[in-house]
Protein backbone atom coordinates (compact mmCIF):
# COMPACT_ATOMS: atom_id res chain seq x y z
CA UNK A 1 0.00 0.00 0.00
CA UNK A 2 0.99 3.56 -0.88
CA UNK A 3 0.48 6.31 1.14
CA UNK A 4 0.84 9.93 -0.34
CA UNK A 5 -0.68 13.08 2.16
CA UNK A 6 -0.36 15.97 -0.64
CA UNK A 7 -1.80 19.39 -1.23
CA UNK A 8 -3.60 18.38 -4.47
CA UNK A 9 -7.09 18.83 -6.15
CA UNK A 10 -9.17 16.37 -8.30
CA UNK A 11 -11.00 16.17 -11.19
CA UNK A 12 -13.16 13.15 -11.96
CA UNK A 13 -14.20 12.61 -16.00
CA UNK A 14 -16.61 9.93 -16.41
CA UNK A 15 -20.71 9.69 -16.41
CA UNK A 16 -21.12 12.61 -14.13
CA UNK A 17 -17.73 15.04 -13.49
CA UNK A 18 -16.58 16.32 -9.90
CA UNK A 19 -14.14 18.96 -8.70
CA UNK A 20 -12.81 18.56 -5.45
CA UNK A 21 -10.36 22.22 -4.95
CA UNK A 22 -6.75 22.21 -3.70
CA UNK A 23 -6.53 20.91 -0.53
CA UNK A 24 -4.29 18.89 2.29
CA UNK A 25 -5.46 15.29 1.76
CA UNK A 26 -4.25 11.77 1.95
CA UNK A 27 -4.34 9.53 -0.98
CA UNK A 28 -4.10 5.54 -0.91
CA UNK A 29 -2.86 3.45 -3.59
CA UNK A 30 -3.66 -0.07 -3.07
CA UNK A 31 -2.12 -3.37 -4.12
CA UNK A 32 -5.76 -4.16 -5.77
CA UNK A 33 -5.19 -1.08 -7.83
CA UNK A 34 -7.28 1.05 -6.36
CA UNK A 35 -6.60 4.66 -5.91
CA UNK A 36 -8.57 6.76 -2.99
CA UNK A 37 -8.71 10.35 -1.95
CA UNK A 38 -9.10 11.25 1.42
CA UNK A 39 -10.13 14.18 4.09
CA UNK A 40 -9.40 14.11 7.89
CA UNK A 41 -13.11 13.63 8.65
CA UNK A 42 -16.08 11.17 6.89
CA UNK A 43 -14.53 8.23 9.11
CA UNK A 44 -13.53 5.98 6.12
CA UNK A 45 -15.60 6.88 3.20
CA UNK A 46 -12.87 8.22 0.60
CA UNK A 47 -14.33 12.24 -1.12
CA UNK A 48 -13.31 10.14 -4.52
CA UNK A 49 -12.32 6.73 -5.46
CA UNK A 50 -11.33 4.50 -8.65
CA UNK A 51 -12.31 0.78 -7.79
CA UNK A 52 -10.06 -1.60 -9.95
CA UNK A 53 -9.19 -2.82 -12.30
CA UNK A 54 -7.51 0.46 -13.09
CA UNK A 55 -4.43 1.74 -14.00
CA UNK A 56 -2.28 4.60 -12.64
CA UNK A 57 0.19 6.84 -14.84
CA UNK A 58 2.35 9.96 -12.87
CA UNK A 59 2.78 12.57 -15.66
CA UNK A 60 6.47 13.52 -16.43
CA UNK A 61 7.85 16.90 -17.93
CA UNK A 62 5.20 19.58 -18.57
CA UNK A 63 2.73 16.94 -16.56
CA UNK A 64 4.48 16.20 -13.47
CA UNK A 65 2.95 16.23 -10.42
CA UNK A 66 -0.34 15.23 -12.47
CA UNK A 67 -1.59 11.44 -11.67
CA UNK A 68 -3.95 9.97 -13.99
CA UNK A 69 -6.36 7.15 -12.90
CA UNK A 70 -8.38 5.27 -15.51
CA UNK A 71 -10.65 2.73 -15.05
CA UNK A 72 -12.02 -0.08 -17.84
CA UNK A 73 -14.51 2.08 -18.20
CA UNK A 74 -12.11 5.00 -19.59
CA UNK A 75 -13.11 6.93 -16.58
CA UNK A 76 -10.69 9.30 -15.20
CA UNK A 77 -9.68 10.25 -11.74
CA UNK A 78 -7.27 13.59 -12.41
CA UNK A 79 -4.94 14.26 -9.27
CA UNK A 80 -3.12 17.52 -9.62
CA UNK A 81 -0.09 17.62 -6.78
CA UNK A 82 0.75 21.03 -5.85
CA UNK A 83 2.82 20.00 -2.65
CA UNK A 84 4.27 16.63 -1.64
CA UNK A 85 3.84 16.10 2.61
CA UNK A 86 4.43 12.59 2.86
CA UNK A 87 4.71 9.70 0.34
CA UNK A 88 5.74 5.76 1.77
CA UNK A 89 4.45 2.42 0.56
CA UNK A 90 4.05 -0.82 2.92
CA UNK A 91 3.62 -4.28 2.26
CA UNK A 92 0.68 -5.63 4.09
CA UNK A 93 0.69 -8.88 2.59
CA UNK A 94 -2.74 -11.34 2.63
CA UNK A 95 -5.44 -10.10 5.31
CA UNK A 96 -6.84 -13.16 6.66
CA UNK A 97 -10.42 -11.10 6.62
CA UNK A 98 -12.62 -10.43 9.16
CA UNK A 99 -13.38 -12.78 11.57
CA UNK A 100 -17.62 -13.12 12.21
CA UNK A 101 -19.18 -13.48 15.31
CA UNK A 102 -20.64 -16.46 16.30
CA UNK A 103 -24.53 -15.79 14.78
CA UNK A 104 -22.56 -14.82 11.34
CA UNK A 105 -20.02 -17.84 11.50
CA UNK A 106 -23.45 -20.84 12.66
CA UNK A 107 -25.10 -18.69 9.92
CA UNK A 108 -22.70 -19.53 7.48
CA UNK A 109 -22.27 -23.39 8.64
CA UNK A 110 -26.25 -23.70 8.18
CA UNK A 111 -26.27 -22.02 4.94
CA UNK A 112 -23.75 -24.18 3.34
CA UNK A 113 -25.81 -27.58 5.29
CA UNK A 114 -29.14 -26.14 3.89
CA UNK A 115 -27.69 -24.48 0.61
CA UNK A 116 -31.28 -24.93 -1.13
CA UNK A 117 -32.47 -21.87 0.66
CA UNK A 118 -31.00 -20.26 -2.12
CA UNK A 119 -32.82 -22.02 -4.61
CA UNK A 120 -33.54 -25.27 -5.86
CA UNK A 121 -31.27 -26.84 -7.69
CA UNK A 122 -28.48 -25.08 -5.69
CA UNK A 123 -25.18 -26.89 -4.72
CA UNK A 124 -22.03 -25.90 -2.46
CA UNK A 125 -18.87 -26.03 -4.26
CA UNK A 126 -17.06 -25.71 -0.51
CA UNK A 127 -16.98 -22.38 2.19
CA UNK A 128 -14.29 -19.88 3.12
CA UNK A 129 -13.26 -20.13 -0.62
CA UNK A 130 -10.28 -18.17 -0.68
CA UNK A 131 -9.01 -15.33 -2.84
CA UNK A 132 -6.38 -12.47 -2.88
CA UNK A 133 -8.29 -10.22 -0.41
CA UNK A 134 -9.84 -12.77 1.84
CA UNK A 135 -12.23 -15.80 2.12
CA UNK A 136 -15.59 -15.55 0.11
CA UNK A 137 -18.08 -17.31 2.66
CA UNK A 138 -19.25 -19.43 0.55
CA UNK A 139 -18.59 -20.35 -3.28
CA UNK A 140 -21.94 -22.50 -5.09
CA UNK A 141 -23.46 -23.19 -8.19
CA UNK A 142 -27.45 -22.61 -9.04
CA UNK A 143 -29.35 -24.80 -10.82
CA UNK A 144 -27.89 -23.75 -14.36
CA UNK A 145 -24.37 -24.90 -13.09
CA UNK A 146 -23.10 -21.01 -12.98
CA UNK A 147 -20.44 -20.09 -10.00
CA UNK A 148 -22.39 -18.28 -7.00
CA UNK A 149 -20.37 -16.29 -4.09
CA UNK A 150 -22.34 -15.83 -1.36
CA UNK A 151 -21.66 -13.16 1.34
CA UNK A 152 -22.86 -13.38 4.75
CA UNK A 153 -23.75 -10.77 7.22
CA UNK A 154 -26.27 -10.73 10.15
CA UNK A 155 -27.03 -7.23 9.41
CA UNK A 156 -26.69 -6.51 5.36
CA UNK A 157 -25.29 -2.70 5.03
CA UNK A 158 -23.84 -0.87 1.55
CA UNK A 159 -20.18 -2.07 3.10
CA UNK A 160 -20.87 -6.01 3.03
CA UNK A 161 -22.14 -5.06 -0.63
CA UNK A 162 -18.72 -3.65 -1.45
CA UNK A 163 -17.01 -6.44 -0.02
CA UNK A 164 -18.77 -8.79 -2.17
CA UNK A 165 -18.07 -6.18 -5.33
CA UNK A 166 -14.42 -6.81 -4.90
CA UNK A 167 -14.67 -10.70 -4.50
CA UNK A 168 -16.72 -10.78 -7.87
CA UNK A 169 -14.17 -8.78 -9.43
CA UNK A 170 -11.27 -11.27 -8.35
CA UNK A 171 -13.50 -14.76 -9.37
CA UNK A 172 -14.59 -13.33 -12.48
CA UNK A 173 -11.14 -12.86 -13.71
CA UNK A 174 -10.71 -16.63 -13.13
CA UNK A 175 -11.76 -18.46 -16.36
CA UNK A 176 -12.54 -21.75 -14.57
CA UNK A 177 -15.00 -20.12 -12.46
CA UNK A 178 -16.49 -17.48 -14.54
CA UNK A 179 -19.05 -16.10 -15.02
CA UNK A 180 -19.38 -15.60 -11.81
CA UNK A 181 -22.81 -14.16 -9.94
CA UNK A 182 -23.30 -12.74 -6.27
CA UNK A 183 -25.71 -13.32 -3.74
CA UNK A 184 -25.88 -11.17 -0.57
CA UNK A 185 -27.47 -12.91 2.58
CA UNK A 186 -27.88 -11.56 5.81
CA UNK A 187 -31.12 -11.55 8.26
CA UNK A 188 -31.52 -7.60 7.42
CA UNK A 189 -30.85 -5.62 4.52
CA UNK A 190 -30.88 -2.29 4.64
CA UNK A 191 -32.74 -0.41 2.05
CA UNK A 192 -29.70 1.51 0.53
CA UNK A 193 -27.68 -1.84 0.90
CA UNK A 194 -30.54 -3.72 -1.30
CA UNK A 195 -30.50 -0.61 -3.75
CA UNK A 196 -26.15 -0.87 -4.62
CA UNK A 197 -26.56 -4.64 -4.87
CA UNK A 198 -29.52 -4.26 -7.58
CA UNK A 199 -27.84 -1.98 -9.20
CA UNK A 200 -24.78 -4.32 -9.44
CA UNK A 201 -26.68 -6.90 -10.72
CA UNK A 202 -26.22 -8.46 -7.16
CA UNK A 203 -29.04 -10.65 -5.25
CA UNK A 204 -30.50 -10.33 -2.13
CA UNK A 205 -31.68 -13.51 0.20
CA UNK A 206 -33.07 -12.52 4.03
CA UNK A 207 -32.13 -15.36 6.05
CA UNK A 208 -34.38 -16.37 8.60
CA UNK A 209 -31.97 -18.04 11.51
CA UNK A 210 -34.54 -19.89 13.43
CA UNK A 211 -36.09 -21.74 11.02
CA UNK A 212 -32.95 -22.43 9.19
CA UNK A 213 -32.39 -24.08 13.01
CA UNK A 214 -35.35 -26.02 13.07
CA UNK A 215 -36.67 -23.76 15.40
CA UNK A 216 -40.37 -23.17 15.00
CA UNK A 217 -41.85 -19.08 15.31
CA UNK A 218 -43.63 -18.57 18.43
CA UNK A 219 -45.88 -16.22 17.17
CA UNK A 220 -49.32 -16.55 16.62
CA UNK A 221 -50.38 -17.17 13.60
CA UNK A 222 -53.74 -17.86 11.44
CA UNK A 223 -54.08 -20.78 9.02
Amino acid sequence: MRLVIARCSVDYAGRLTAHLPSAPRLILVKADGSVSIHADDRAYKPLNWMSPPCTLKEGTGDDEGVWTVVNKGGEKLIITMEEILHDSSHELGVDPGLIKDGVEAHLQELLADRIETLGEGYSLIRREYMTAIGPVDILCRDADGQTVAVEIKRRGEIDGVEQLTRYLELLNRDPHLAPVKGIFAAQEIKPQARVLATDRGIGCTVLDYNAMRGIEDDKLRLF
